[in-house]
Order: C-alpha cells, then structure tokens, then sequence
C-alpha cells in the first residue's frame, strides 16, 4: 500500500532567542528569535532535501507557539497533527557564548510539549509513514511522553513502519541511569540507530570504543556510530563499514549538526541510495551546518547536497 509519508516525527520544539552580538545575555539588550528542537530540525531537513515528512507536537496557543507552527509549515512540512494548547505555554531556550563557551538556559517545565499523552496519538496516521523517525529528548520530558514514544513505536511495528531512532543523550533532562533504562530498549527496536559514540560510552558504561562497537553489534538495527576516530561507522549484520570524513576548518557552530546528519542520512534511505551513499549525504548535510549559526536554517536543499556529492561549487554572479 501506497504511503502518504515517507518520513514522520513528532517531539518539542522550543522557542529560541540568542544575543544579536557575541555577548552574555546577562548584558545583552537586542536578541534573535528563532526556534529548534531535534524532532522539527529534522523534519525541516527532510523537507529541504525533497523528502515528503510530518512533524507533529503540542505548542502552546500563544505566541510563540503559533510563530513556530508557521514558520514549520512554511518549510513544506505537513503541520496536520500538531495541536495548540490553550492551557500551556511553548517551551524556551536562550543560549549565548561565554569566554568561548557555549551555554545553554532551558525554560520548558509543565511546557505543552511535555504533556503528551498516548492518547493524543493517531494510529492511523503514523500507519501512513515508512519511517517513523523518534528521538531520546521526548521520552526525557515526562512520563507520559516517555509513554507516548513507546506506544508510537509500538504502533510503527504493528503496520510495517520502520522505526528510526537517535538517541540524543541529554544529561541536563534525566540521570544515566534512568536514561538506559528507556533509550536502550529503544535502540532494540529500531530499524536504524544513529548514535554518537560518546553517548554510547554513556549508555554502555564502557570506555573502550571496540567493546562499545561489539555491543552495537548485538542490535538488529542498521546501525550508525557517529565520531568514531574521524569516521562514522555502519554497523550491520555483524559487519562494520567505516565512512570517513573530512573535517570542515571554518566550525562556527555544532549545535544542529547531528539533525542534519540525520535528515541527509534518512533522505539517502528513501531515495534509495547504499548505506555508505547515506551517510556520506548525512556528513555533507551536517557540514553546511557546522559552517553558521542556527539550528536548522543552513540545512541544505537537495540541488545543494547533489552540488557538494559531486564536489561543484556554486557559481555566484
């Protein structure tokens, strides 16, 4: 059967504001407005790169929330299970550079995205996706929303969807130990893993980076390990296949760099291309990235990454 989607996610998107300057927003009196959140990056990304995607989540039907669905929307999203939530506010982030140090300040508590429930979930839609792409932020907010993740991935292997999963390990939300307890049996379902390996290490307990590696290999999961000795490596079957690449010198700003490597990887795997053509397009997406500041607006278009997989540049007039 025909599907209406080839990608779905759902998750928080946050209000965003950053100084104008290189400044403490403790002195800083003009900021910048925009929004991230792992779920609605990729999906932006997804959409840039010609892939037909949903996002959905609870915004607050407040300012904020409403900038967010529009500008979500206007990237070609579908929008459609998104809800507003009157009784709730968006949840907000502001981040500046002290001495050289990126710092990051959360407002998200009894936000309308971490009210979530399983309830909110519509089963015949997710039915309509190849992939249903999940991240470890969502679970990470609350218990209903950790259950809400769940039950999606339940619903996924009920109608044949697979199930893509970063875990996106984030200690400010949850302890370690509370987190293995749910992103691991995640990461037994998945049908594609995308992992750091720092947050392996993490998981795991395990410094060693070839028992790390031997464990990933116990998974089903085509498996994908990220910043392992300047290369990522497909984990698959039993085999190992390292995808080197090279290292961009003008780094401004990481910070969206793994939801690009997503979307340019979960964009290969639609169009058909090898796992190694997939993730060579996740690390050249997460290099336009890399290369300016934003969480999603340098993502790149699909004429963009074919350009930089044929290593032409752009002739400007």
């Amino acid at each position: 059967m025909a599907k209406t989607f080839d990608v779905i996610t759902f998750g928080e998107s946050m209000a965003l504001f950053t100084p104008l300057r290189e400044q403490s927003l403790e002195f800083a009196d003009l900021v910048n407005r925009s929004f991230g959140g792992a779920e609605s990056n990729v999906a932006i990304g997804l959409a840039r790169l010609g892939v037909r995607v949903s996002w959905f989540g609870h915004l607050g039907d407040e300012p904020q929330g409403r900038y967010i669905l529009k500008r979500i929307r206007g990237e070609n999203v579908d929008v459609s299970q998104a809800r507003l939530i009157p009784s709730a506010n968006t949840g907000l982030m502001m981040r500046h550079k002290a001495a050289g140090r990126e710092e990051v300040f959360y407002y998200r508590r009894n936000s309308a995205a971490s009210m979530m429930k399983p309830e909110d979930l519509d089963e015949s839609f997710i039915a309509q996706a190849s992939i249903l792409h999940i991240t470890g932020i969502t679970p990470a907010l609350s218990d209903s929303c950790r259950r809400t993740v769940q039950r999606a991935v339940e619903m996924a292997k009920q109608h044949g969807v697979k199930v893509s999963f970063d875990p996106n390990l984030r200690l400010k939300l949850w302890a370690i130990e509370e987190a293995r307890e749910v992103l691991l049996p995640l990461a037994q379902q998945a049908d594609y893993y995308l992992p750091g390996m720092d947050e392996l290490k993490l998981l795991y307990g395990e410094q060693d980076e070839e028992r790390v590696l031997e464990k990933v290999k116990e998974l089903s999961a085509l498996s994908v390990v990220k910043g392992v000795n300047n290369t990522n490596v497909i984990i698959h079957q039993g085999r190992m296949t390292a995808v080197p690449y090279e290292k961009i010198d003008n780094v401004v700003d990481t910070i969206g760099a793994g939801d690009a490597f997503a979307a340019g990887l979960l964009a290969g795997i639609v169009k058909g291309y090898s796992p190694e053509e997939a993730v060579r397009m996740g690390n050249l997406s997460a290099s336009f990235v890399i290369q300016g500041h934003g969480d999603w607006e340098l993502v790149p278009t699909w004429e963009q990454l074919e350009l930089a997989m044929r290593q032409e540049t752009i002739v400007e007039r």
